[in-house]
């Protein structure tokens, strides 16, 4: 089996077995655990209500004289794969493990950024948090670039691989905060690439980030202020990721990485340097093509599209059609003709108009 396939294993055999798992004492929290479970959008304690979340109805409430976080687990989720079904309990396992590292000392400001955890039960289906008072990003300036890939730099180190970096799951409050973690897996940063071993080393920190959240943006760039503020805009991301996996290929060296791991941040570094070098535009267009396709098909697979899918659609279709030469000379058409892709797009525009999900 694959990595993959066994934390998979490992999790149904959990869910299957009848153990909780928790964090904090329900002692801690600021009301009843029996009036939590019985929370909705109507009860007195309640000031907003999220009802999109995929995997967990979102609460605002306000007791013990603060605001919190509360999410109370779906029944079923609404990604229709393995890995949304267990979405909760990974977050969950998750959050235990992180709110132990951020009381200590060596990892406190390190893992600033990550949401601190009051209360968490997955047997309850219940996660308390502290509310955090932050408004998702709209614009990716230098302090929130080097903020983000600061706490990933500390989250590789100790071991969490993020998959799912969006838009959603990600707060600013002054710090960027990260407090969604249903598709944080564990891994092994001196041996492996990501929770999937060395399978598949395409996927990593700056590429998730990249996939489920910043070619979004670049793409809303693109639309609102022209293809060159696009294109600064990433040599910007560029230059903070870089720095990033630097001290990261230095730290784990020091650790005893693998050669593997070594060799494999050596590509993605040089690469990147090449490119911030002589040919930005390159990369934008090779990496903007790979982040939509893979963002695309993530959202095919869960069938929880949106309108974005359908903008991504648009952006790779007009791309095929203006550039289809560039991306056979780049590899990224996989030798398959470029009427074979036409088809497949369209294809996938019927399911992303069948698939959208409200919210």
């Amino acid at each position: 089996m694959t990595p993959e396939q066994q934390r998979q294993q490992a999790q149904l055999t959990f869910a299957a077995s009848g153990a909780d798992i928790q964090v904090g004492q329900a002692a801690g929290c600021p009301l009843p655990i029996e009036q939590l479970l019985l929370t909705t959008a109507a009860s007195p304690w309640v000031r907003r209500h999220f009802a999109s979340g995929l995997t967990a109805e979102v609460y605002q409430i306000e007791a013990g004289g603060r605001l919190w976080t509360l999410k109370r687990a779906r029944a079923q989720c609404k990604v229709q794969n393995l890995n949304g079904q267990t979405s909760f309990l990974n977050e969950v396992q998750r959050r235990a493990e992180l709110q132990a590292l951020k009381q200590q000392p060596a990892w406190t400001t390190a893992l600033s950024g990550i949401v601190a955890t009051q209360y968490a039960s997955y047997r309850q289906g219940l996660l308390l948090s502290p509310w955090i008072a932050g408004e998702a990003v709209q614009e990716w300036d230098e302090r929130r670039l080097l903020q983000l890939f600061a706490s990933l730099s500390a989250l590789l180190q100790l071991g969490f691989f993020d998959w799912d970096l969006c838009p959603g799951n990600l707060l600013d409050d002054g710090q960027i905060r990260l407090f969604d973690f249903g598709y944080m897996y564990r891994f092994d940063p001196l041996r492996a690439c990501n929770s999937n071993g060395l399978l598949t080393p395409q996927c990593h920190a700056a590429e998730r980030f990249e996939t489920r959240s910043y070619y979004a943006y670049l793409l809303d760039l693109e639309q609102r202020r022209g293809s060159a503020a696009a294109l600064s805009a990433l040599e910007l991301e560029k230059r903070i990721a870089l720095e990033c996996y630097q001290h990261l290929r230095q730290t784990l060296a020091r650790r005893g990485a693998s050669h593997n791991v070594l060799a494999w941040l050596d590509g993605i570094i040089g690469d990147w340097q090449q490119a911030l070098r002589h040919d930005l535009a390159r990369l934008y267009l090779r990496e903007a093509w790979r982040s939509h396709w893979s963002d695309l098909d993530d959202d095919l697979q869960g069938q929880t599209c949106t309108p974005l899918t359908l903008q991504r659609l648009d952006w790779l279709t007009d791309c095929l059609d203006a550039q289809a030469t560039e991306l056979q000379r780049l590899d990224l058409l996989q030798d398959k003709p470029v009427a074979a892709w036409r088809q497949q797009l369209e294809q996938a525009r019927e399911q992303a108009l069948a698939w959208q999900i409200g919210g």
